[in-house]
């Protein structure tokens, strides 16, 4: 079993969307083992976006993600797990996004586009230990 870590982002949980995305991983087979609503502070925003901080983007990622609450969480499944999430995320651009993913369905501009999901399984355990540091 591998575990991986999700957002749900702001405008997600603005438009009413969290119950859906989640849904979708669930119904793939993945078992939910975290989540929590929360509002994202600068700081932990740094260390999860830590390779982004010195890019013009940055300020504006930093105001969006933390502008209202997103909903974190960690789903466990078979190997490569966050594999499996991003296929159902579908690509960064909505517009680009098949219909059936996650932001082909829903997503609407590339800036805001409803989920995070972790690129690997090191990145899974890194951001894991970001948001949710008692789970081992």
């Amino acid at each position: 079993m591998s575990r991986t870590f999700i957002i749900c982002k702001p405008d997600a949980v603005e438009r009413g969307y969290v119950g859906q995305i989640l849904d979708r991983f669930e119904r793939k087979g993945l078992k939910l083992v975290a989540g929590e609503l929360r509002l994202l502070d600068a700081e932990t925003l740094a260390q999860h976006y830590a390779e982004h901080v010195e890019k013009p983007f940055y300020g504006d990622l930093v105001s969006f993600m933390s502008r209202s609450p997103a909903f974190i969480a960690v789903f466990e499944g078979p190997d490569d797990t966050f594999a499996i999430v991003r296929t159902l995320m579908g690509p960064t651009n909505p517009a680009e996004a098949p219909p059936g993913t996650i932001r082909g369905d829903y997503g609407t501009v590339m800036t805001e586009n409803l989920v995070h999901g972790s690129d690997s399984n090191e990145s899974a355990e890194r951001e894991i230990g970001i948001f949710f540091p008692g789970l081992g």
